[in-house]
């Protein structure tokens, strides 16, 4: 046996992983353990920039944090998802590699201590629910954390990341994404990552209080304060310790949010009709569907309260922008049904299949849920999903789709219109669609440069030259 050969005995063969990286980030040693530990195949590592293979330790890696400083890190906590999204926590030692005073790499030995951190958190939540059991919490609790969170898009690892290095602080944070992409299961995860998580979780839609209750309901009222009110504590007294989730928030009137601002300026607040002012310790996240600078721009949201509310951002991506996400959360929804309805289904028609990869899920992850609750209704045990199991709306467009019949200029990949036209030469022909496939990808990908190329699957460089000569920017919002 070569040295080589026992040497990468010995190492696989250690208890603890074993990660080593070359001055450019590039994986030179893994071992075994190590791979358990992240869920990855060492072919899938080797000889590859380490955020490539886990984009969610940008950062936050200290083995890349010990190559840039030249000083060891040990006994170091670690927190980070795998390309499965599953949350990890290790203790990590790293030492940079020197020849003649040059760092030429660095090595890291890390032992997993994710379970030994779910027993504490259990410990402490059995701790925390006896001493509080009669403080009525049942309803203000948040049930979901990083590990319910699917998907390995890099925009979701990257989103998971940014919300679990979120939750180790107290600050605000703005979660932004449309309709249906998991934007309170986001700010659940956070609150239960916190050291708050054993506190109250108040969540609130600010859309679906009508305009003259929010106040009252947000500070709490004083006995004699208007006809009929008695003293009730509002959701900021209710929150104290905890979260307070605040949904839709550009729908709070222009007037509340300057108070609620004061709020969070002051950590301090006053009940309608009360003189004495309550202290209040809360952690804020709120969400909206909409672009806040464009709300902001409309005179919906104030620009100092956005800034205070927005020191941290999260933005969902929608799920037509998650192609490869769609089949693990299919996947998952369908082995969730099969318990729920006690039902086992055959497979999925190819048709089926190919709609649910070109279909552009308006209505984002809950949808796809929803779409697939409704099969589970109808469908037979063995049976194979098929178009006639989806429902009426989906299948209508889909059909229109196929049949070339409808036309959404929003949507399309260039207009009739274009199609029409006799007077364009072949290269003027060409280039207008191209121009439109550009513009569309655009779109698809929210103006980012760098996302479009990928997806046009052209340089950056290129895609810039063609913007300026087609005169294109990104729209004001």
């Amino acid at each position: 046996m070569d040295k080589q050969s026992l040497l990468n005995l010995i190492v696989d063969n250690m208890k603890e992983g074993i990660h080593v990286v070359d001055t450019n980030g590039k994986t030179l040693l893994y071992n075994k353990v190590m791979a358990d530990v992240e869920g990855m195949d060492p072919d899938e590592v080797l000889n590859r920039q380490l955020l490539e293979v886990l984009p969610s330790l940008e950062g936050n890696s200290t083995l890349l944090k010990v190559l840039k400083t030249g000083k060891a890190i040990t006994m170091n906590y670690q927190t980070y998802f795998n390309k499965d999204g599953k949350k990890i926590t290790t203790l990590n030692s790293t030492w940079p590699i020197k020849r003649d005073k040059e760092i030429i790499g660095a090595v890291e030995i890390a032992k997993d201590i994710s379970n030994i951190e779910k027993m504490i958190d259990s410990l402490l939540y059995s701790i925390n629910y006896t001493d509080n059991n009669n403080k009525n919490y049942s309803n203000k609790t948040a049930s979901y954390t990083f590990d319910d969170i699917l998907g390995q898009s890099p925009e979701i690892l990257n989103a998971k990341q940014i919300g679990y290095l979120a939750s180790k602080t107290d600050s605000p944070v703005l979660i932004i994404g449309e309709s249906g992409t998991g934007k309170e299961l986001f700010a659940q995860s956070i609150h239960n990552a916190s050291s708050r998580k054993n506190k109250p979780f108040i969540a609130e839609n600010c859309a679906a209080i009508p305009e003259n209750l929010l106040e009252g309901l947000l500070f709490g009222t004083s006995k004699g304060a208007f006809t009929g009110a008695i003293n009730r504590s509002g959701l900021l007294e209710q929150a104290h310790g905890g979260t307070l989730l605040l949904d839709e928030i550009n729908s709070m009137p222009l007037d509340l949010q300057a108070k609620f601002l004061r709020v969070l300026q002051e950590s301090k607040f006053r009940p309608i009709g009360s003189t004495k002012e309550i202290k209040v310790d809360i952690r804020v996240i709120s969400i909206t569907s909409k672009d806040p600078i464009k709300l902001v721009k409309e005179g919906k949201l104030r620009e100092d309260l956005f800034f205070r509310l927005s020191v941290v951002n999260i933005y969902l991506p929608p799920l037509r922008n998650r192609q490869g996400d769609i089949e693990i959360l299919k996947n998952h929804f369908i082995k969730t049904f099969e318990e729920k309805f006690n039902k086992k289904i055959a497979g999925i028609d190819d048709e089926v299949e190919e709609f649910f990869k070109t279909y552009t899920w308006p209505g984002n992850i809950r949808e796809l849920e929803h779409i697939l609750e409704g099969v589970f209704n109808i469908i037979q045990e063995n049976e194979t999903i098929k178009m006639e199991h989806l429902p009426y709306y989906v299948k209508r467009d889909y059909s229109n789709y196929r049949n070339n019949e409808y036309v959404n200029p929003d949507k399309s990949i260039f207009s009739l219109d274009l199609m029409k036209r006799k007077d364009l030469t072949l290269n003027e022909y060409l280039n207008s669609i191209e121009e439109e496939l550009i513009i569309e990808a655009l779109k698809l990908n929210d103006y980012n440069i760098t996302k479009t190329a990928q997806y046009l699957g052209i340089k950056r460089q290129g895609l810039q030259y063609k913007l300026k000569k087609m005169s294109l920017q990104k729209p004001t919002i």
